[in-house]
């Protein structure tokens, strides 16, 4: 088997023996109206709205989208114009939350075929919680037939836990929900890829599997960036996915460990993707822990849940240290695709120099790419000559940054390549 390129790096998994608690209902939320890759949602309140937690409250016709439901009981204060990471603006529902948290009347949605199932998990409003937040129903719901079910257990980025807690705390809902996929979307076989240096989350899913035939635990290298699709695909089966393909292409589906225990839990309650479980942590933060927080709570929130010292942070991450991205503001909303933030106490802006031409950037890129030479590319503006390095190939893991010499900014630079390649290609 061919063996992709990762680096090591120093775990910090410092809350990977934090027990989850449950943050206190914020006084305000403010919901994002795009927090899914697709078209983003219009608001179906209006300012001065009374809504319940769990009312849907954004939604879209749009087959590539999935609505939008309210964590808290309260009054809709405002809608506005909402800068999200990614620099788009998209509309956001501000609620000024009631001391009652008043909910909706959940109903276990009635499933009893793919079609039933797949309307089932549009309406919950379920998004992939690992990673870009591509809507599940879509994932699926592909057009060819699938084999084989992954589920991502690996959370190779230094310092989240969040989807460690889910299976230290609640293995069960992880594996329900993997066999409600695998039966209404006939799949027979899953593989749940879970790094070596989580020993007890592997003995978890082992102890519960013992009797499920077709389910099965692959112990992957602790090494990054092991839970990317296409590395993740290649460590578990053996199939190296080209440039332009999906993993249902090859008859699989990839699916993030939460997304699966989020699945099982709204089978059984009907109760929507309002809250997410978040790692905390980062050296100017006094007490590092995991929190079930309700969408749109400010991460100001979390920070002072947490004892962080908000005087202290040079740095603040949404994310991990590699992929994440960092924020301008505590008023930032935690959204669907939240799995962790990082207040750092200290940040050394390394100031790049000439590219000495070492390679470490392609021993260490998972997907042979030569990113100096993408680099350069991207600053003549060559669009041929970035399609010809495959930079759609560039999975945006950090690796080359974080082990070049220079101080290059290499991944960046990738990822702003590809913004400037025409959109058909």
């Amino acid at each position: 088997m061919l063996r992709l390129n990762t680096i090591k790096l120093k775990h910090s998994k410092n809350t990977e023996n934090t027990k989850t608690v449950c943050l206190p209902v914020p006084s305000y939320v403010k919901i994002p109206m795009s927090m899914h890759m697709g078209a983003p949602c219009e608001p179906l309140v209006k300012k001065g709205d009374r809504v319940l937690a769990g009312q849907k409250i954004g939604d879209n016709e749009a087959l590539f989208s999935v609505p939008v439901h309210s964590s808290v009981s309260g009054t809709v204060k405002d809608i506005t114009d909402y800068r999200m990471i990614n620099g788009a603006v998209c509309k956001a529902v501000e609620i000024e939350a009631d001391s009652e948290q008043e909910s909706v009347s959940y109903t276990p949605p009635q499933i009893t075929d793919k079609e039933s199932f797949i309307r089932a998990i549009r309406e919950s409003g379920s998004c992939g919680l690992g990673g870009a937040g591509f809507p599940t129903h879509i994932k699926l719901n592909p057009e060819k037939a699938i084999d084989t079910l992954i589920i991502n257990a690996a959370e190779c980025e230094p310092y989240i836990t969040s989807d460690y807690r889910q299976i230290i705390e609640d293995a069960e809902s992880v594996l329900e929900g993997i066999k409600i996929i695998m039966k209404y979307l006939s799949v027979p076989k899953t593989i749940i890829g879970i790094e070596s240096n989580k020993p007890q989350a592997i003995e978890k899913f082992n102890e519960l599997i013992s009797d499920n035939s077709g389910i099965t635990v692959h112990t992957l290298p602790s090494s990054y960036p092991q839970g990317a699709e296409k590395v993740l695909i290649h460590s578990t089966t053996g199939i190296i996915a080209e440039e332009g393909k999906l993993p249902s292409d090859y008859g699989i589906i990839v699916m993030n460990v939460s997304t699966a225990a989020f699945i099982y839990k709204y089978s059984v309650t009907g109760e929507p993707l309002i809250s997410r479980r978040i790692t905390i942590d980062g050296t100017a933060v006094k007490n590092p822990l995991n929190v079930i927080a309700p969408i749109g709570t400010p991460v100001s929130a979390l920070l002072e849940f947490s004892d962080t010292d908000t005087n202290k942070i040079r740095k603040l991450i949404a994310g991990g240290p590699m992929m994440g991205s960092c924020l301008i503001s505590t008023d930032t909303p935690v959204v669907k695709t939240s799995n962790s933030f990082l207040a750092m106490a200290e940040y050394n802006e390394i100031k790049p120099t000439a590219c000495i031409r070492c390679a470490r950037c392609i021993n260490a890129c998972p997907m042979s790419l030569m990113p100096t030479e993408l680099e350069k590319a991207y600053h003549r503006k060559d669009i041929n000559a970035l399609l010809k390095l495959k930079v759609n190939l560039c999975i945006n893991c950090g690796a080359c940054t974080y082990v070049c010499p220079a101080g290059r900014k290499l991944a960046e630079t990738h990822q702003l390549a590809k913004t400037i390649l025409p959109r058909n290609k």
